[in-house]
């Protein structure tokens, strides 16, 4: 054994040492190619947004621009400091020729004006005072294609996560030099799916710690320095260190009144105007450029807006030449890392650096420079993890895919079958004191891994319903939505659902790689016999589970429908693994916990918090099912 970890350590240490040679020679090609500019463009109604230019220095030929416009800086400063390209999939575009620019989006970092949020897109613009983000970079190419020499008129937009949200308004703006656009992982919907709300709960801890750990303090004036954290909160356990603060209105005593975006999140409890007005799909009109959506199957951020972004562009602009790649990634995995593995859950290949040189890539080159032969790019591309394999479709979700419900039952079963007879309800005590935690590890900082994680630890708890079948006959391979369709009663007046998608892997289960695992254990790597590998996770407010813009209470102990639409999974169970499927009421500190009473539960006490009795109905009458898109 010590000789192994002597012979990995020096493989190892070989490979890292060949990467930083190799990120040397990078670093020293692109900076003997190219030259950095920074200029302010002015916008439409006078103010400047600060962008950094890098120009190749071949005046032999003309170049394309490929864009970037994002909130969290276009840094480092100053002409003669470099961002390093060099370690990022961006030096390909540099070998290419491109003209790459980066620009602080309006309000932030050093561009003028005032920042807005999601800066809702305004379809009826009539002086130069009416701006968004279409119109600002609208702005941005124009300036760009009539300023910056050797330039062939051509331009592209991507970007990842909120650069994923201008990319999406980039593509609204109509400019004829805008020809392809890549949002990826696009911030598209804040209440309903992404980042901060999943139907309607809040996802406290990313919420809290990305505006309350810096972002959402105000700047004043351009600036080239970051904000700081002025909490001095505990940042060893989050999961004690949230329950310890409490309700939600003891999160805002702490932020005091300086973070606007938390003010405002408050103020909007239900999904009313201020969020629809937010809803990037809304300017996904008669768009002109090639888009290629991309997103992550295991992005805690933003999966949701990836697969939704591209269905509102396929509905809302059919003539739009619109593609959509969705591999196997955390947020943003596709553009650093090799996508081959995630916490425990190895993949069998490294997905990113092929969907680097087998899609966006070309792409770019193709509708940029007119390199190459148009790609064939399917309009669905898509990596089902299980059996870990790229496939290909002309439509998403497949038209070969049925929704077909497995019905949950008694003593933990799940059956294609719905139930024939009476029986009794699952139950369990929902105890906002002792939430279900969303992982069985203990640290600060939410994880990525848990969009993979092993849920044994869940499936111990008391609190947690478990429903499975028997080791299946054949493989069974999913791909679309999943709905939970479930009948409850409960004790209270409200209460949150939390349904997971589980793969169970046989007994005897081991990778058959040399690959060493994490060493999460006394034994070295993770166990994965009997894993329970979390495919889809997803939660439901129940007050909202009429309406978004209208919730209304449980009556107590009678039966109800809950209703609702978990993100798009690609998944194959295989032959010899089982189903799962969980059901739980608190998934903390992930998102926040529901006082199990009806109200406003931003305004809600510490002592409004109250146990109830959640009971999951399975029987003739009333049946509980999970519509699974099931691909033959």
């Amino acid at each position: 054994m010590r000789k192994l970890v002597i012979l990995l350590t020096a493989v190892f240490g070989t490979l890292i040492t060949t990467a930083q040679t190799i990120n040397t020679q990078d670093s020293a090609w692109i900076r003997d190619n190219y030259v950095k500019m920074e200029r302010y463009i002015p916008m439409r109604d006078g103010v400047k947004l600060f962008t950094s230019i890098y120009m190749p220095k071949d005046a032999s030929e003309k170049h394309p621009i490929l864009m970037s416009r994002t909130p969290y800086s276009c840094a480092p400063y100053g002409e003669q400091n470099w961002r390093a390209f060099w370690e990022t999939h961006w030096k390909y575009y540099m070998r290419e020729g491109y003209i790459i620019v980066l620009q602080d989006v309006r309000g932030r970092w050093m561009s003028e004006g005032v920042f807005e949020d999601v800066r809702p897109f305004n379809h009826n613009k009539k002086s130069n005072t009416d701006i968004d983000e279409s119109s600002d970079t609208y702005d941005a190419i124009e300036w760009l294609t009539k300023n910056l020499p050797n330039n062939n008129n051509n331009v592209g937009v991507f970007g990842i996560s909120y650069p994923g949200f201008y990319s999406t308004m980039a593509a609204a703006s109509g400019h004829p030099a805008l020809k392809a656009v890549s949002p990826q992982a696009p911030v598209t919907d804040w209440f309903i799916g992404d980042d901060f709300h999943h139907n309607g709960a809040l996802a406290i801890m990313d919420g809290f710690d990305f505006y309350a750990g810096g972002f959402g303090y105000p700047r004043p004036a351009p600036t080239t320095r970051g904000p700081v954290n002025k909490l001095n909160l505990p940042r060893n356990d989050n999961y004690k260190t949230m329950l310890d603060i409490g309700a939600l209105p003891n999160f805002m005593k702490l932020t005091g009144d300086t973070i606007k975006f938390w003010k405002d999140l408050y103020a909007h409890p239900n999904y009313d105007d201020f969020w629809k007005a937010r809803d990037a799909r809304r300017a996904m009109y008669n768009i002109k450029p090639v888009m290629l959506t991309v997103g992550g199957l295991f992005d805690a951020e933003d999966t949701y807006g990836a697969w939704n972004l591209y269905k509102a562009i396929e509905k809302q602009s059919k003539s739009t030449n619109n593609r959509i790649v969705m591999g196997p990634w955390f947020h943003g995995q596709w553009s650093r890392g090799d996508g081959s593995y995630l916490g425990n859950v190895r993949f069998g290949s490294r997905t990113s650096e092929w969907y680097q040189n087998n899609i966006e890539i070309p792409f770019f080159n193709y509708f940029l420079k007119g390199k190459g032969e148009e790609p064939k790019l399917a309009e669905a591309t898509v990596f089902f993890s299980g059996e870990n394999a790229w496939k290909e479709f002309s439509a998403w979700p497949p038209e070969a895919m049925k929704l077909q419900p497995i019905y949950l039952s008694e003593n933990g079963g799940l059956s294609w079958n719905r139930p024939a007879t009476k029986s009794q309800p699952s139950e369990y005590i929902s105890d906002p004191a002792k939430p279900v935690p969303y992982t069985e590890d203990v640290h600060y900082s939410r994880t990525r891994e848990y969009m993979t994680d092993d849920q044994r630890f869940a499936s111990r708890r008391p609190d947690v319903l478990t429903f499975e079948t028997a080791p299946l006959q054949e493989d069974l391979t999913l791909a679309g939505p999943v709905i939970a369709d479930l009948m409850v009663s409960i004790s209270s007046t409200d209460a949150d659902f939390v349904v997971k998608v589980i793969d169970v892997f046989p007994d005897d289960f081991a990778y058959s790689d040399a690959i060493p695992q994490p060493a999460r254990t006394a034994g070295g790597s993770y166990p994965m016999g009997s894993y329970q590998m979390l495919v889809r996770g997803e939660i439901m407010r129940g007050k909202f589970r009429k309406s978004f813009e209208q919730p209304v209470p449980f009556k107590p102990n009678l039966p109800e429908n809950v209703k609702f639409e978990l993100p798009d999974i690609a998944h194959t169970f295989k032959k010899g693994h089982r189903l799962m499927i969980q059901i739980q009421s608190s998934w903390f500190p992930l998102m926040d916990r529901n006082p199990q009473k009806f109200m406003n539960i931003y305004e809600a006490k510490d002592s409004d918090f109250q146990k109830a009795t959640i009971r999951i109905l399975h029987d003739n009458k009333f049946a509980s099912s999970i519509l699974l898109p099931v691909l033959k």
